[in-house]
């Protein structure tokens, strides 16, 4: 029986990061077994092979631990930042733990972060097959129409790439903004500002505030709050109908939210 697994499983099981940024750490040549550089689609046998990151022995982590962050504007979603840059690193410094996000929000935007020492668990939120909404709190200058709301919903042309359909609603529409709720299933590189961009409309402010049936409440900018099991499960669980689309009734463009 073959007992080796794949590089990148070992290093996600192991909380040293997600499947992806393994796969990268391994590009970079930051990873060795038993002393030789390692390549993508190596395989190790945990019992007899050593592995290293940056000359470090990779030891497992004794806990699982999973936390939600409320990232606030002008942090960068990394561990470090060869920049000098604020990063989400800087708001666990009391956790002894290695963790890592899970996902990724653009500088300029906040909200719901989730960090965890969980490789697996990390890739089984992150892959697309998952389906697990991101909703979002969106903030842009009016004024909006239906047709740019409709095109929002049925998917716009990014990077040559049509987005999957979404979930949209304008919740507050006033003279100087325009807050609308959207969701998502992918998670594509800046995906909420480049789809509003594409109909025309300029976000002010971005703020995620649901993954899944997890959602971010009252927990304040920069502060973090562990995550039991029953609000992991939350993640995956089925969240609300779309009840409106711009103020009008449900024309079932998009039924549900489903994980």
């Amino acid at each position: 029986m073959d007992e080796k697994i794949r590089l990148q499983k070992y290093l996600s099981e192991h909380g040293v990061a997600s499947r992806r940024k393994s796969e990268e750490l391994i590009i970079q040549g930051r990873v060795k077994i038993n002393g030789h550089t390692a390549h993508v689609g190596d395989k190790v046998d945990s019992r007899k092979d050593i592995v290293t990151l940056d000359g470090k022995k990779i030891k497992r982590s004794p806990d699982k631990v999973y936390i939600m962050l409320n990232k606030p504007r002008g942090y960068t979603t990394t561990m470090s930042d060869e920049l000098g840059r604020k990063c989400v690193a800087d708001l666990i410094k009391d956790k002894k733990e290695r963790l890592y996000p899970v996902g990724r929000l653009d500088r300029d935007s906040e909200g719901l972060i989730i960090m965890t020492n969980d490789g697996e668990f990390a890739n089984r939120v992150m892959h697309p097959s998952g389906s697990i909404y991101k909703t979002y709190r969106v903030t842009v200058e009016p004024p909006v129409s239906d047709e740019q709301v409709n095109t929002l919903i049925n998917g716009v042309n990014i990077d040559g790439r049509i987005t999957a359909k979404a979930y949209v609603d304008i919740i507050i529409e006033e003279s100087e903004r325009v807050v609308m709720k959207i969701a998502i299933c992918e998670g594509r590189n800046r995906q909420i500002r480049k789809m509003c961009e594409a109909v025309g409309l300029t976000v002010k402010r971005l703020k995620r505030t649901a993954i899944g049936g997890l959602k971010l409440g009252m927990l304040p900018p920069g502060k973090w709050t562990s995550l039991d099991e029953n609000e992991l499960n939350l993640i995956f669980k089925k969240i609300d109908k779309v009840k409106s689309v711009n103020g009008k009734k449900d024309d079932g463009r998009v039924k549900d939210m489903v994980r």
